[in-house]
């Protein structure tokens, strides 16, 4: 049986003997590159002596090639709990010196347990992926592990936020988890993501391409979107993600923290009154309207890299949470298209899961037209963006800036799909189309026939910016609710925020309404 003192020695071999995870040399071999081991991945998320670890002990019980001889550290995944800026948060982090973090029946039991234990108190959920993918020697049991934690992330989706970080291989299956949260990190030059890797594209289709170039971390931020920060190094991204959380609330429930963030909420900004190009063709950076408006001008931007004709990011106003979505003039002068309504609608619906308001700044001529888009499915994208709009119960504040016409007026969170205010700056233009445009159309055959179709052209242009190209006619029917000075768009947003904080607003009942994916 042997003594207390002997049982709690025994204790602290078998600890030590995990600890060393996958062995000196595959640590060493690990961390040549710069990259932490899994164990200090958790330590640098979670504040400083705050990470419980959970199942340390699990064995797996594979006996298939001669496994049941193979001995595994943890299973290859460090699983447990811990706070970030005091608050609680479950993680996972898969261990690549151990059988390259490979995930099979217990590995992935072991991350179902913590899913499970994060939904039921409610609180984040953070995934460190460094894996090899299936343990193949396992078979279908790898692939019920992977089944299950799929289940889990849709049962948590809406309930808790879900943060994934790619800080090595993830490849086949592994893939679709990390899809499946709600914000995907990834490490540069060191994390990889792909459904087929390289070698089976050559074997396949004869393409020759490199890691990175098919799933490295800019391929997944700049191309497919499917990721939305790429980080320096694996410490930057775990604080990168500390920083994510301190935005957001613990679950579905609650809101999110309030901060003292000592920037008064009266101040103004005199150069946001000049901001606006006189003419309408140029550009100009939206982001200094953003930084101008918010709380010492501190942003998290998702998606930095992917669509810059749509700009989303997370900041604070009064020290309040808040989602902002807005076009961006210096960017395909801020038009809609594919790629710009899946980001936006994507952010939108995690803000409204998370009771996180929304702020639209609108300076949009339209869509982005062609054949690429058309073919494209721009009509089924855009239309994602109306529906999420539309579907979002939390408040909505929006602004215009300076174009907003035609459908993509409508898209970018008009009253008509329940903005709870609008405003506008004196440099907005409201209208179904540009002057030049809507003129040619709609005074076509009295150009034609003048006899200086020019200063005819000219004439009809000017009358219809008269009518159409200015924030009063739509702000003669209520549809805007104040035209305000640029300068004072801090206050002004801020004080519409505050007001509707305590927003209450009932659907009917249903399942589910059916998106147009």
């Amino acid at each position: 049986m042997g003594s207390v003192e002997q049982k709690l020695k025994e204790l602290k071999a078998r600890e030590a003997k995990t600890l060393e995870m996958g062995g000196a040399k595959l640590v060493a071999k690990h961390k040549k590159n710069g990259r932490l081991t899994a164990r200090e991945r958790l330590d640098r998320l979670f504040d400083k002596g705050t990470f419980r670890e959970i199942d340390m002990f699990v064995k797996h019980r594979c006996v298939n090639f001669d496994m049941q001889n193979v001995e595994i550290p943890s299973d290859g995944v460090v699983t447990g709990h811990g706070l970030v800026d005091g608050r609680p948060v479950f993680a996972f982090a898969q261990d690549f010196t151990s059988r390259a973090g490979s995930l099979g029946e217990m590995h992935a039991s072991k991350i179902c347990k913590v899913m499970d234990l994060a939904i039921k108190a409610g609180v984040p959920f953070v995934g460190l992926n460094d894996s090899g993918g299936a343990r193949i020697q396992e078979g279908v049991d790898a692939l019920c592990g992977y089944g299950n934690i799929f289940y889990r992330n849709s049962l948590a989706s809406g309930v808790i936020p879900q943060i994934s970080a790619i800080m090595g291989p993830t490849a086949g299956g592994a893939v679709y988890s990390p899809a499946m949260t709600d914000f995907i990190f990834m490490v540069k030059n060191s994390s990889y993501m792909f459904i087929t890797g390289p070698e089976v594209i050559k074997a396949v289709t004869g393409e020759e391409i490199t890691f990175e170039d098919l799933g490295g971390a800019m391929a997944h931020n700049e191309r497919s979107g499917v990721a939305q920060f790429a980080c320096d190094s694996d410490a930057d991204t775990l604080d990168e993600i500390r920083r994510l959380l301190s935005y957001l609330p613990a679950n579905n429930m609650e809101d999110p923290p309030r901060v003292e963030t000592g920037d008064d909420p009266r101040r103004t900004d005199p150069a946001l009154d000049t901001l606006i190009p006189e003419s309408p063709n140029a550009g100009y950076d939206m982001k200094a309207v953003i930084h101008s408006i918010v709380d010492n001008g501190e942003i998290l931007e998702p998606h930095a890299h992917f669509a810059g004709n749509m700009i989303v990011c997370l900041a604070r106003l009064n020290g309040r949470t808040i989602g902002i979505i807005a076009n961006q003039p210096a960017v395909l002068a801020g038009c809609l298209d594919i790629d710009a309504s899946d980001k936006a609608t994507r952010f939108i619906r995690f803000c409204d899961a998370f009771n996180i308001p929304l702020l639209t700044i609108a300076d949009v001529p339209g869509y982005l037209p062609g054949s690429q888009q058309e073919w494209g499915g721009i009509i089924r994208h855009g239309a994602k963006l109306l529906w999420c709009y539309s579907e979002a119960t939390v408040p909505k504040l929006l602004l215009i800036t300076r174009k907003d016409y035609g459908g993509a007026y409508i898209a970018m969170s008009s009253r008509h799909l329940g903005a709870d205010m609008a405003f506008a700056w004196p440099t907005a233009e409201i209208a179904v189309m540009g002057a030049a445009g809507a003129s040619n159309i709609i005074h076509r055959k009295a150009i034609q026939e003048a006899a200086d179709p020019q200063a005819k052209r000219k004439e009809k242009i000017e009358e219809y910016q008269d009518l159409f190209s200015n924030p009063y006619s739509a702000a003669s029917r209520g549809y805007i609710d104040a035209v305000i000075q640029p300068s004072e768009t801090r206050a002004r947003l801020i004080d519409a925020l505050e007001i509707m904080c305590t927003k209450r607003e009932l659907r009917p009942p249903k399942k589910h309404g059916n998106i147009p994916m």
